[in-house]
């Protein structure tokens, strides 16, 4: 295995234990990692040289010789997470732990073009992050889109946004480095940062302007093949339904869009969820976005109701529904962390 792989691997073990405890010390360190006492001293000491860690005192145990302490250093390191909507960018600033420490919204023009984004989102990063370093900026954005590119391949209901190249053009609007996502995966992946490890196999229901699914399956997110897996609201639950903006009749998307009120609309969405989940076995499931949450209970209380009625042997096989806890910075909040898990999480051994 190549040694800077070796080296940036052991690196983010480290970092990954520092950002879901207080504190961390040599031992526990090798205990959870597997390393042994001089690779963690090693790494250690890179860490701090490098301002991601700091010393934070010595733990004396009853028995045995005190040990150092470390804490992570959460402003050492930022990155921005933008949240395209069809009618409004919403930029986070979050530090190297993922916690939110700014925000700001503008409304886009209605229908906008790709220069209308790029220039938003240029003038909300400078206003956003002055004299900061930011790692780069992750983009949540409406698909379908090629997440190994950063490519949008035709947002729903966009008129401009066929083929563009959106990473690449951000990448050169703003000087540093860009990931594009769909805004469902991103959303996820901030629940998983917030949850930990018990959150392995989930699905996060996104109702803004559209219908959505991020997936996280067996602790990973899951894009599928050509990375544009969670079109969820654009399977079929009614044959004879009305048409979508995909083209298709019946697309859960258009069902719910066209329920006579928030209570009709959450029952659909739970027909569509009990449907997800006779086909993933998922443990959780969270639902989040704007248009959702101004009924947040609502929909709560009927998905619930679905999983607990509609899925065979619910007594086994168990689910937790919830609302997201991070509310609308669900999206630009995890399109940051992704941004910080590229730089500064577990890499790819195969370099992908």
């Amino acid at each position: 295995m190549h040694l800077a792989y070796l080296r940036d691997y052991h690196e983010a073990l480290v970092i990954a234990l520092a950002r879901a405890q207080p504190t961390i010390e040599r031992g526990t360190v090798a205990e959870v990692t597997g390393l042994t006492p001089q690779a963690v001293s090693k790494v250690l000491t890179r860490l701090v040289e490098g301002g991601l860690i700091a010393p934070a005192g010595v733990r004396r145990p009853a028995l045995g010789k005190p040990a150092a302490v470390y804490r992570l250093v959460p402003e050492s390191r930022w990155a921005i997470g933008a949240h395209v909507s069809r009618k409004a960018l919403r930029l986070v600033l979050t530090d190297l732990a993922g916690a939110v420490r700014a925000s700001a919204t503008t409304p886009l023009p209605a229908d906008f073009t790709p220069d209308e984004l790029l220039a938003g989102l240029g003038a909300g990063v400078t206003a956003l992050a002055p004299g900061r370093e930011l790692t780069g900026v992750g983009i949540g954005m409406i698909g379908p889109l090629d997440q190994a590119t950063g490519t949008v391949r035709g947002a729903h209901r966009l008129r401009h946004w066929h083929d563009v190249p959106l990473a690449d053009l951000a990448g050169k609007r703003l000087g540093l480095p860009v990931l594009v996502d769909k805004d469902v995966t991103a959303a996820v992946t901030a629940e998983a940062w917030r949850r930990g490890a018990g959150f392995r196999d989930a699905a996060l229901i996104m109702v803004e302007s559209g219908l959505g699914a991020g997936l996280w399956l067996g602790g990973a997110v899951h894009r599928g093949t050509h990375t544009n897996a969670g079109e969820f609201g654009h399977t079929v639950v009614q044959l004879d339904g009305p048409l979508c903006v995909c083209g298709r009749r019946g697309c859960l998307e258009a069902v719910h869009d066209r329920a006579a009120d928030p209570a009709a609309a959450a029952a659909v969405l739970g027909t569509g969820v009990v449907n997800l989940l006779q086909t993933l076995d998922l443990g959780h499931i969270v639902l989040a976005g704007a248009d959702l949450l101004r009924h947040g209970e609502i929909y709560r209380s009927a998905v619930e109701r679905a999983v607990r009625t509609e899925v065979p042997r619910a007594d086994w096989l168990t689910v937790e529904v919830a609302l997201t806890g991070l509310g609308t910075d669900a999206i630009a909040a995890g399109a940051a962390m992704q941004v910080l898990n590229a730089r500064y999480g577990l890499p790819d051994p195969t370099g992908a």
